[in-house]
């Protein structure tokens, strides 16, 4: 009995020490993500100069070009790709009382909870969203231990729907957020706070539990416009992108000569002043969105919501993203202008998290601007020879998330034999800042000029660059690190073949290849419209 006890303790320890060592090892990797984004010119901190502006950050010279390719790629697969759906750019400054109608004003907030030893703020609700996954962890783990115990003959879904000890932790995180959920939406805060007591949440600072009220702070950044102080108005730096769209609803409508079901997409900053600022530039002060309302008949919105997730996955997908890096996250608390909503998450390092959103939002926003402007805000529809209020079915997506999402995935540290060892930033092709080096194998013998050609043929086309620094293999590895999917190599044979070597970053094969050919061979795997063809 003493042996089975110790072997059953020693057995807890391990599987502790593993646990332990697989989280610091996912927080080595986004340390070396965000380390390796500023060491290539990926992403700054904004105003380093001065020491740097808290969750504000800036894109370099790779981050800046990874996050246009981002947002051409989304909007080829939105505007291009759809007949009904059109962009607009709508301004940041908007009349104030549209956030009145929006809710934004009295309904955009966060609740905070301070530790009162640590002096640190925290969101009360994000407190128990981290508690619920320690809780999804755990099953994660009796996953794991069960497949490893039965092998081959392991059900994955009959053990989640019938193992004793997952089920009870599935009741458990059900109830918390059960709990959670109620009491925001009865703005119940006591509640709240009493709840983080409950589940005994310490603070990761300072370990204790000693926390203030939790209260609700509204994140607008607010702002004046006018000549003189006496004669300014107040005005939101906006939020979110979508009301921009929304009011004008009518304007697109009639001038692109749109019919429902149709959509209107738009890319632009939007602002929110985060309290609780974290995870690189997972959650910033400034940030920028990806968004499209797509406006159906009433009672036909859950079709086209069901339509749009799907759609949505198949983007992510496109990418060549793993599909066991994403899931549905379904919310059981709901906007106040929702009817329907689902997350699709990405598991970053530090957990799954939010990447792009898709909501039923009803007709709340288009009745709300019609009742606050006093101005009729309907679309006649010929079909049924009846006019109403459209319903709106959205898809948001932060640039930002995906951005980071995309470096997290993308890095890597690679074994390639002889004690030898490389870092790749395996970026999908499509989204990659550069798509070729182009490097003569030598400064002599006209090398550098014939790599010039190769480059002047293929610069109006592609985002290339030359590089003649250093031997050949330390080129390389620095432009594997830098994500580049091409490296074309000009030699000393390429005089007299007019051929050139071609190393793909990925494999590091390497292929011998007419001039001629270069351009069509790069283009096969960087173009949009073969990587949205899998859409």
């Amino acid at each position: 009995m003493l042996i089975d006890e110790l072997t059953q303790s020693l057995l807890g320890h391990i599987i502790l020490f593993i646990t332990f060592a697989a989280m610091a090892n996912k927080e080595d990797i986004f340390k070396k993500v965000i380390a390796h984004s500023k060491e290539y010119g990926y992403v700054f901190q904004s105003s380093e100069l001065y020491d740097g502006l808290a969750a504000v950050y800036d894109y370099g010279s790779n981050g800046s070009e990874l996050k246009k390719n981002i947002k051409e790629y989304w909007w080829a697969s939105m505007v291009k790709m759809n007949e009904n759906i059109v962009g607009i750019d709508s301004a940041i400054f908007m009349h104030p009382t549209i956030w009145k109608a929006s809710g934004h004003v009295d309904a955009f907030n966060d609740p905070l909870i301070d530790n009162k030893d640590s002096k640190k703020r925290y969101r009360a609700d994000v407190l128990v969203e981290d508690y619920i996954a320690k809780i999804e962890g755990k099953i994660t783990k009796e996953v794991k231990k069960a497949a490893k115990r039965f092998g081959e003959a392991f059900d994955q879904a009959q053990f989640l729907e019938t193992n004793p000890r997952v089920l009870g932790y599935k009741e458990k995180m059900s109830a918390i957020s059960k709990r959670l959920n109620g009491s925001l939406e009865k703005e119940d805060l006591e509640d709240v706070k009493a709840l983080i007591e409950e589940l005994e949440i310490k603070c990761p600072i300072s370990g204790t539990s000693n926390w203030t009220d939790v209260r609700q702070f509204n994140l607008m950044f607010g702002t004046k416009m006018g000549a003189t102080a006496e004669g300014s108005s107040d005005l939101w730096l906006r939020p979110e992108t979508a009301q921009g769209i929304f009011v004008n609803f009518l304007n697109v409508q009639k001038t692109a000569r749109m019919k429902v079901p149709f959509g209107i997409a738009q890319i632009g900053k939007a602002f929110r002043n985060e309290i609780v600022a974290r995870q690189f530039i997972f959650r910033m002060r400034e940030f920028e969105q990806m968004e499209m309302q797509f406006f159906v008949r009433p009672g036909e919105e859950m079709k086209w919501y069901e339509y749009w997730k799907e759609a949505r996955q198949k983007w992510h997908l496109s990418l060549g993203v793993d599909a066991d890096k994403y899931r549905f996250h379904d919310h059981e608390k709901l906007a106040h202008y929702a009817n329907a909503a689902a997350d699709i998450e990405y598991q970053f390092p530090f957990g799954f998290k939010e990447v792009e959103g898709i909501h039923s939002r009803t007709d709340f926003d288009l009745k709300a601007h019609q009742e606050y402007s006093g101005r009729k805000v309907q679309y006649f529809d010929p079909e049924i020879n009846e006019s109403y209020t459209p319903f709106v079915v959205e898809t948001s997506i932060g640039v930002d998330r995906m951005f980071l999402l995309t470096m997290c995935n993308a890095y890597r540290e690679e074994n390639i034999g002889d004690n030898d060892t490389r870092v790749v930033l395996a970026l999908p092709p499509v989204l990659a800042p550069v798509k070729a080096a182009i490097l003569p194998l030598t400064k002599k013998d006209g090398l550098p000029e014939l790599a010039r050609k190769v480059y002047d043929q293929l610069k109006l086309e592609f985002n290339c660059v030359i590089e003649e620094k250093d031997s050949i293999g330390r080129r390389y590895r620095r432009q594997d690190a830098n994500g580049t999917p091409f490296c074309v190599t000009v030699d000393n044979e390429t005089i007299n073949d007019n051929c050139v070597t071609i190393r793909h970053r990925d494999s590091m094969e390497q292929e011998r290849v007419s001039i001629d050919d270069v351009r069509d061979i790069i283009d096969r795997s960087v173009s949009i419209r073969h990587n949205l063809a899998k859409c």
